[in-house]
């Protein structure tokens, strides 16, 4: 039976399209689903999908962008924080994040292989972060700055093998990418305080 077809304002509507794009996406791949199947699961028709999101490619990317929007939001460190407590805050809210989103984390870090919009986004989260911690401790030296991207994909690892493995608790990854985050750190001349 057929969805009865809602009236709703545009904001609205595309909210809950955003919503409805998480769960389609988290539960099929990229190319298991179309928009008319999309649509109908939406209540709505395959026109008015594609007056919101011109194509599969961009409902995805959009998806991925309001998930990369909540997560810049949950990780956003306090500025009165003493550094290495405002970093330690912001890893506990990533991992936090990942544990209640892994599905959408891993696809949207795997998907940055394949889709460049979506190689775009991880980029420029990466590199926002990059900066937030360079700030944080005060440096733009090459070496710090190399270290710092590299810890950055280093993290996006261990989350990954966290999140097939489910052999370390929370507290243990976070202590783990602090920890390698310091070192590296060190081995560029830097010491984090």
């Amino acid at each position: 039976m057929a969805k009865a077809y809602t009236r709703l304002d545009n904001d609205e509507r595309r909210r809950r399209l955003l919503e409805l794009g998480q769960e389609v996406f988290t539960r099929n791949a990229f190319d298991e689903v179309s928009m008319a199947q999309i649509a109908r699961e939406a209540g709505i028709s395959k026109a008015l999908l594609y007056h919101y999101f011109p194509s599969k490619r961009d409902y995805f990317v959009a998806t991925l962008a309001r998930g990369a929007a909540e997560l810049r939001a949950a990780v956003d460190p306090d500025p009165d924080a003493p550094p290495i407590e405002a970093l330690t805050s912001s890893v506990t809210a990533y991992l936090t994040w990942i544990d209640a989103n892994a599905v959408s984390y891993s696809k949207l870090i795997q998907s940055a292989a394949t889709v460049p919009e979506v190689r775009e986004l991880v980029d420029s989260v990466r590199a926002e972060t990059a900066q937030r911690i360079l700030d944080g401790i005060g440096t733009d030296a090459p070496a710090a700055r190399a270290a710092v991207h590299g810890w950055l994909w280093f993290l996006d690892g261990v989350c990954l093998d966290w999140l097939e493995h489910r052999d370390m608790d929370r507290d243990q990854v976070r202590d783990l990418v602090l920890g390698t985050l310091v070192m590296s750190l060190g081995a560029a001349g830097v010491a984090p305080a």
